[in-house]
């Protein structure tokens, strides 16, 4: 396991982050407790110290477990967790973004976490209804208090972000270092607006769905007895998993481990950290097992032209070598550019 300073922080923070909204077995599909600490302890011994969580995941049970697994090392570990969600869904203030449900949020994770702070607190979904002074404010006033030591956002706009962090900074107060959002071979879509963002402004972005709920894992592809989140897998994944399965066979690994690498090795787009979940501790192992080795280049391209993807406007027209023309003349390609997107 090697580490990563946590976009613009000194946090240092392993390159795979122990996603934990498998924790508990209350929404049916989850780990028991005794195999939620395999889990955790294989992640641990492998160098892994970045746990992610959320206040409603598994009903509260995994911020339980995982307040009762760090404990004896609480120090070691960065801890993430979320607010946003509801938790009481006949009150209107039991979820969104804003002061009130920040507050009673991040003292429900504190006692569940049973810390005196969280490393890293995340918005976990923007609710479109309040105002972006009123979140940053609000997470710099818990930065301030020691609750919370580094503010995060998941599962949000590429603008919302950006006019947050220059407010944040316009004003001195905590801006946000981990952006949190789907990312996998199947899932393109935030090589639009939101790796271009998290690069310009150094945001790390920690990258769930990665394997599309055991979608590319293959076990889609043949009958499957096991509990999954999913009654079926789209078409799409469906022939994504058979293509990492032909490349896993070349490199002498599994899909899965395909499908992590093939998002670990996109670090010229942004800053990524994949977060990976896991329903026992066989899994677990699988997953890690991915930092052996890594994608030739020649597998890269493979994949990614079986996953094509259109950047839409204004990316497609702005790179198109007729634009490029029309702004630079004859020049574009004398031009050594350091800081342009790949």
């Amino acid at each position: 396991m090697r580490y990563k300073l946590l976009g613009k922080s000194g946090l240092r923070v392993s390159e795979l982050c122990l996603g934990t909204m498998t924790f508990g077995e209350d929404w049916g599909w989850g780990a028991s407790k005794e195999e939620s600490r395999k889990i955790f302890d294989r992640y641990a011994e492998a160098g892994g110290n970045f746990i992610d969580t959320a206040v409603n995941y598994t009903n509260g049970t995994s911020e339980e477990f995982v307040g009762e697994f760090i404990a004896a090392e609480r120090e070691r570990f960065v801890v993430a967790t979320k607010y946003s969600l509801t938790l009481r869904e006949s009150d209107p203030n039991a979820g969104g973004n804003h002061r009130k449900n920040m507050v009673q949020a991040v003292e429900t994770s504190l006692k569940r976490l049973k810390t005196e702070y969280i490393d890293l607190y995340y918005l976990h979904m923007w609710d479109s209804t309040t105002p972006v002074e009123e979140v940053m404010r609000g997470l710099d006033d818990l930065v301030r208090m020691g609750k919370v030591l580094y503010a995060g956002i998941s599962d949000t706009p590429a603008w919302v972000v950006s006019q947050a962090n220059m407010l944040a900074d316009l004003r001195g107060w905590s801006r946000f270092v981990a952006l949190q959002i789907p990312y996998s071979l199947a899932d393109r879509a935030p090589e639009r607006e939101l790796f271009p963002m998290a690069k310009s402004t150094d945001i790390a972005v920690l990258t769930w769905g990665v394997l599309e709920g055991g979608e590319l894992t293959g076990k889609y592809n043949q009958p499957t007895d096991e509990p999954t989140r999913s009654k079926s897998a789209s078409e799409k994944s469906l022939f994504l998993a058979e293509e990492l399965r032909k490349v896993a066979q070349e490199m002498g690994s599994t899909p899965a481990q395909a499908a992590i690498n093939w998002a670990r090795q996109q670090q010229h787009k942004s800053q990524i950290i994949p977060v990976l979940g896991a329903r026992s501790e066989r899994q677990m192992q699988e997953n890690l097992a991915c930092l052996e080795y890594e994608l030739s280049e020649e597998h890269l391209q493979r994949l990614e032209q079986a996953s094509p993807i259109d950047l839409g406007f204004p990316r497609s027209f702005l790179e198109s070598s007729h634009v490029k023309n029309l702004v630079f003349g004859k020049t574009y390609n004398l031009l050594d550019h350091h800081r342009a997107a790949r």
